[in-house]
């Protein structure tokens, strides 16, 4: 199948599971073609969330989500390093617990809300 076909399939897919928001599914399919950033505003209930959800279903990419709320820490968003306790001291180690930030397809929710340190950690 040619690349086109795939694209529009895709598009058709999506359209299938977000009624009524045809440009924002192509909008957003070109930006994952670009690799490129979306900026989604719109009224609540119009199916933002769920295009972005369905885009990282539809490419099997990992979806995450991020709540900007005023207390958002930027370890919640890059990760942290968690000590993890073993049977000796000797075996104890930190693991990196990644955030969502590391995912495929991220929805930043809200950045309005969080401080600028915490945006920053998008960059």
């Amino acid at each position: 199948m040619m690349q086109r076909e795939k694209l529009l399939e895709l598009e058709q897919k999506m359209n299938q599971q977000v009624l009524g928001q045809e440009e924002l599914v192509r909008m957003l399919i070109i930006a994952l073609l670009c690799d490129g950033h979306v900026l989604l505003e719109g009224l609540p209930g119009l199916a933002k969330t769920r295009a972005v959800r369905e885009l990282a279903r539809h490419v099997e990419g990992d979806y995450r989500r991020i709540q900007f709320t005023p207390d958002l820490l930027t370890s919640d968003i890059t990760g942290s390093e968690i000590y993890q306790q073993k049977a000796t001291r000797e075996e104890d180690q930190f693991k990196f617990r990644p955030g969502p930030v590391f995912g495929n397809l991220i929805l930043a929710d809200e950045i309005n809300r969080a401080s600028a340190r915490v945006q920053s950690a998008l960059l």
